[in-house]
């Protein structure tokens, strides 16, 4: 077992872990030079640094390279978005995971999306097998999209999203990532009603985190937030530059080349 996974574990018991997900190991790089306790993938992010779109598209051999990427130039733990393990077949999930285990994920986040929740309980009771054959403490972060895609009406959600909470607890989940949830009492009521870390999405309009720890949330997550606004800000300068030949930078502040390639020596 890696002192890596053992430390990601406590990271939940130590206040609220702020992640802000990453595309790639100079952006994983980046984070823990600026004070990432640990790294985490955005699924969509990834995905779109290699041309496909988010929702089960990525080629396995494109998600272990960007994986084994990042894990080599960090040295704090790295959890990965697997969305739904890439495929409904387990044994092809099996293969998924043992893959992102074996790369150097430490933790994952794994979905249910709009099927029956037994099919993640099934995947999560899996990534328990295949991650202790490797003798790794995976953490496993269940993320529910009760939210998300709107599956209940909105007066029952909190019921649905704890109702989840127990079924993926009792298949071996470590945390509950309720995505999409932001009103303050939804959130304390999701935390009361679940000895599980709960992970949240950085949304506009979510309490401050340290209101969001009073609550009881330990996990905050970027998603893929911070990749929709590079990309918002590389079309800008795309479209200045293709009109006018400078690069219009406004607020922004470029990175030097000296700064980039100094974070991967």
């Amino acid at each position: 077992m890696s002192t890596l996974d053992t430390r990601f574990h406590q990271l939940h018991q130590q206040g609220l872990l702020i992640l802000t997900n990453v595309a790639d190991a100079t952006g994983a790089r980046l984070v823990e030079h600026l004070g990432g306790r640990a790294v985490a993938t955005s699924s969509a992010a990834v995905a779109w640094a290699h041309g496909y779109p988010d929702g089960n598209a990525l080629p396995l051999e494109r998600l272990v390279s960007s994986v084994e990427a990042i894990a080599r130039v960090i040295s704090v733990p790295l959890t990965v978005d697997v969305e739904g393990g890439y495929s409904d077949d387990l044994g092809r999930v099996a293969e998924v995971l043992d893959a992102v285990i074996a790369a150097g994920a430490v933790g994952i986040n794994i979905e249910d999306g709009s099927a029956d929740p037994q099919r993640l309980a099934r995947k999560i009771e899996l990534a328990r097998t295949v991650a202790a054959k490797r003798d790794v403490k995976l953490f496993i972060n269940a993320r529910t999209d009760v939210y998300l895609r709107s599956l209940v009406p909105a007066e029952d959600r909190v019921a649905e999203t704890l109702r989840r909470a127990r079924l993926y607890q009792a298949a071996g989940t470590d945390g509950l990532f309720a995505a999409g949830v932001s009103a303050a009492y939804e959130i304390e009521a999701i935390c009361k009603g679940t000895i599980l870390p709960v992970n949240v999405l950085g949304f506009d309009g979510l309490p401050s985190p340290q209101a969001l720890q009073a609550l009881g949330v330990r996990r905050l997550s970027a998603g893929s937030g911070i990749a929709e606004f590079l990309y918002g800000a590389m079309g800008g300068l795309v479209q200045s530059f293709l009109a006018t030949g400078r690069l219009d930078t406004r607020d922004l502040k470029a990175f030097t080349y000296g700064e980039v390639n100094g974070l991967l020596k």
